[in-house]
């Protein structure tokens, strides 16, 4: 059954249709698409079979429609470069660790971390610090503990066993004693 449609949904479904015709962007205009089935009376169940699109999320489109129109329907603007400090002044942070550095004294970056905390004022992403030092040219450089290569004690232990010219070595200070 048709659902009776008034002369303030057909103004609706054309402003929809202009809008959907204006796009470029799929994911909008199957949004909007999607607005205009519902004005039209066709089910959400429906609505979701024909745009492969969960129930759930033809609901949150009505919710965003039904509170801001055509508005709440088109992809967000992303504004990016939401770091704490500019470039320069990132650069003058990093200067006094810079200047330590060269001296030889080893910087961490969980000291580096916990200045630029009390400097911006509030807490940092995880990753945040290290975004920054890569945007400055810093790298990670520690000491090695020991070589990745060299093979544990017990493995030493049981070479110098096996190895028979240490065997041989023992022997000839046996015959001298």
């Amino acid at each position: 059954m048709k659902k009776i449609i008034d002369e303030k949904t057909k103004k609706e479904i054309y402003e929809l249709e202009k809008a959907r015709k204006n796009t470029n962007n799929k994911k909008e205009e199957v949004r909007l698409k999607a607005m205009i089935l519902k004005l039209q009376g066709v089910t959400t169940r429906e609505i979701s079979e024909k745009l492969d699109v969960a129930m759930s999320t033809i609901f949150e489109w009505l919710r965003k429609y039904k509170k801001s129109s055509i508005d709440g329907l088109k992809n967000k603007k992303r504004i990016g470069n939401n770091r704490n400090l500019t470039f320069e002044e990132e650069k003058e942070f990093l200067r006094q660790f810079e200047e330590r550095a060269e001296k030889g004294q080893i910087i961490t970056a969980k000291e580096i971390e916990k200045a630029y905390r009390e400097l911006v004022g509030h807490s940092i992403g995880n990753g945040q610090i290290y975004y920054v030092l890569k945007r400055h040219g810093f790298r990670k450089i520690m000491p090695r503990s020991r070589h990745p290569k060299k093979a544990n004690e017990e493995a030493i232990e049981a070479s110098k066993k096996l190895n028979p010219k240490q065997e041989k070595l023992e022997t000839l200070t046996r015959i001298k004693e």
